[in-house]
């Protein structure tokens, strides 16, 4: 896939004057149109069913998933309360969609506001992201976090484990998704195909054992 987008030849070779700095800008806007990382922003869309059913799978090996969707709703209380949702992908390489969250959809916590966010992610977050969730949380009194994780990652290593007790100690609440919260990430967050009725969601096989496991796994860190 990679290759085929270098393909595409610069404005200069269009024939076109490649001013440097509208070639910038071009570059810019180029790079948006074609979702590179570090990450995508997405809100208001929702995210193709084929991504959901792989990366949201809570099996135990998730080869191959080394992305995180993360599908958020973000309730803002002040004198009137607003909610909103999207939802955000990262690639590893880059900055993770945890960060992402904090970086670009609430970068500021006005003290004046309460905040309600809950998360339904692919995965729970590697240390780094712990770490920082802990501090956004300790910072942000008026900042409420729960993060409902299909699977949990590296929950082995110590040092994970240390940083999901962290968190939780921060107030985060962690819970593992449950076949009910797959079905509202897919009644939600899911494209449903244009002019089709809605589909219902269909559960995978080991969905309800997946989730006893990880459940049971968090249980004993926490």
């Amino acid at each position: 896939k990679m290759a085929e987008k270098q393909e595409e030849p610069s404005n200069a070779q269009n024939g076109e004057p490649d001013n440097a700095e509208e070639g910038e800008e071009k570059k810019k806007k180029k790079l948006k149109r074609e979702d590179l990382p570090p990450f995508e922003i997405v809100t208001g869309e929702r995210l193709p069913a084929i991504f959901f059913k792989f990366q949201f799978r809570n099996v135990e090996y998730s080869s191959g998933r080394n992305k995180t969707f993360l599908c958020y709703v973000l309730e803002t209380q002040g004198r009137e309360s607003v909610t909103s949702r999207g939802y955000l992908e990262d690639e590893h390489a880059a900055a993770h969609a945890e960060m992402a969250f904090f970086n670009t959809i609430l970068p500021k916590c006005e003290s004046s506001l309460r905040y309600n966010v809950t998360w339904y992610v692919s995965s729970s977050p590697c240390v780094t992201c712990a770490d920082r969730i802990t501090e956004t949380l300790k910072k942000n009194k008026n900042l409420r976090l729960t993060i409902m994780v299909g699977r949990l990652f590296m929950w082995e290593e110590p040092e994970m484990q240390a940083a999901l007790k962290k968190m939780k100690s921060a107030g985060c609440k962690l819970r593992i998704m449950k076949p009910q919260d797959f079905e509202y990430v897919w009644q939600n967050f899911v494209e449903q195909e244009e002019g089709e009725e809605a589909k219902a969601f269909v559960p995978w096989e080991d969905i309800q054992e997946n989730f006893q496991y990880y459940e049971e796994k968090l249980l004993e860190i926490l």
